[in-house]
């Protein structure tokens, strides 16, 4: 199946100038035109944009996901370094979520406090 630039930002949740400018800096080398010069999206294109959209949302700066793109472009060969990559990524985002989880409780503690102030808030 074949998407128009505003079927794929519809889809992803993304704006038309965003998913340009991730093609212009070569984070979506392979969008193809038609005769007129208009993108048409792949199904492969859209997975490739929602995987760019996963990342950047968990704090991956464009500059990794850049290298991901580069170095799958390269080949089969540097699937181990692209793994590393997100088993790195993934490693932060669990990070995240511990702190997070533990800001979380505190929070509620001192919610706990404000409905019964007989709770110690450590």
């Amino acid at each position: 199946m074949i998407y128009s630039i505003k079927n794929v930002a519809e889809k992803t949740g993304l704006t038309n100038y965003t998913i340009r400018y991730y093609e212009k800096i070569g984070l979506l080398p392979h969008i193809s035109r038609n005769n007129n010069g208009i993108r048409e999206f792949s199904q492969d294109d859209v997975f490739w944009i929602e995987i760019i959209k996963c990342l950047k949302n968990t704090g991956m700066p464009i500059s990794d996901i850049k290298s991901i793109v580069d170095l799958s472009l390269e080949g089969e060969h540097t699937s181990c370094k692209r793994k590393e990559i997100l088993i790195e990524h993934r490693n932060k985002i669990l990070s995240q979520i511990k702190n997070l989880q533990n800001n979380l409780l505190k929070i509620d503690l001192k919610i706990a406090w404000y409905n019964d102030k007989n709770i110690n808030c450590k």
